[in-house]
């Protein structure tokens, strides 16, 4: 691999002269500075990491701390953004460096790496209401990107419209006659999930319809969470069973298929079912029987948004001009139907 003192060897120029140029110090100008970029290039010439962030402060590297699960859901969520990030940010060539933490508290990897001062920033994911890593990041001046975002928020972010995405679904059932639809979310703590509930009850209350206590549920977005709330609300331990149940997520929903299948409720003349796709390989919407109706936003799709906007805060962008919500797509396949005519319609 070439050095600056090989590029300068081929140009008849020392290696500082080439440094600066490369560099785009004022001091040089702009035909030498091209010509040295171009030789540069042609040398497969790579700046020494370390030196470079002496020279413009920055290493060219940042950074996304995850919390260890051990849900399906999450091991594919964890693939699909760790692939997906590490192509994006290579393409502006910037690394990501990704860190597990077994940590309790959540801000100490944050500011052990904070303290080291390799990282040139920070991309968060699942944002929680008053998130603390989002309060320190201010507080230390560290740029950073949300995938997600909480309320007014006042950082970079990229979200889909997690409000929308409900009321889209609790529509289409509603339309199609259901009265009573039940809500299997995800944790109380994430904002997502918050937002989808409010976008839920919205739509709820403008359909007229009275949605009680018992039909909403929370949890991890796990086969399991699925297959027990739905096999509760099917049962009628609570109250008269759903006719349609919206899923946050497409495993929950096979959780709602396998319990619908022990108890002999056929999809979707009995039940109609509807989850939120992240479009995770692991788990196809489509290839469900019968096929299941989605709102889809793959997680793939956030990671290009998510590079961009990190490099363009390290470049001197505003935050509040690097906020960008997108809204999902409403797939409907087969797993929705008209409501059942029979016995009564409402809760």
């Amino acid at each position: 691999m070439a050095t600056l003192k090989d590029i300068g060897n081929a140009l008849n120029l020392s290696p500082a002269t080439v440094s600066r140029a490369l560099n785009g110090f004022p001091e040089v100008s702009e035909k030498t500075r091209v010509l040295v970029a171009e030789t540069a290039k042609k040398m497969n010439y790579r700046p020494n990491q370390i030196a470079k962030k002496l020279v413009s402060g920055r290493s060219g590297m940042v950074g996304m701390i995850l919390k260890p699960e051990s849900t399906q859901a999450t091991d594919a969520a964890f693939y699909e953004i760790m692939f997906g990030l590490s192509d994006q940010l290579a393409r502006r060539d910037m690394d990501l460096v990704f860190h597990a933490s077994m940590a309790d508290e959540i801000l100490m990897p944050y500011k052990r790496l904070v303290e080291k001062n390799t990282l040139d920033g920070f991309i968060l994911n699942a944002p929680e209401k008053d998130d603390p890593r989002i309060a320190y990041l201010q507080e230390q001046g560290i740029p950073f990107v949300v995938h997600g975002r909480t309320e007014n928020a006042d950082y970079a972010y990229f979200d889909i419209d997690n409000r929308n995405l409900a009321s889209d679904a609790l529509n289409l059932l509603a339309n199609l006659g259901h009265q009573r639809v039940a809500f299997l979310n995800g944790p109380r703590s994430f904002t997502f999930s918050a937002s989808r509930l409010a976008g839920f009850k919205d739509a709820a209350s403008h359909k007229g319809l009275v949605i009680p206590e018992f039909a909403v549920h929370h949890g991890v977005l796990t086969e399991d969470y699925g297959y027990s709330a739905a096999l509760s609300l099917l049962s009628g331990h609570e109250g008269l069973p759903p006719t349609a149940i919206i899923c946050a997520s497409t495993l929950i929903a096979a959780g709602v298929y396998r319990a619908a299948n022990d108890l002999n409720i056929p999809i979707p003349s009995k039940l109609s079912v509807i989850a939120h796709d992240d479009a995770v390989p692991q788990m196809r919407a489509v290839n469900f029987s019968p096929a299941l109706t989605v709102t889809r936003a793959p997680f793939r799709d956030a990671c290009a948004p998510l590079a961009k906007a990190i490099c363009d805060l390290l470049d001197g962008a505003q935050p509040k001009d690097l906020q960008t919500i997108e809204r999902a797509e409403l797939i409907i396949r087969d797993s929705t139907g008209p409501a059942p005519a029979s016995g009564e319609t409402s809760w």
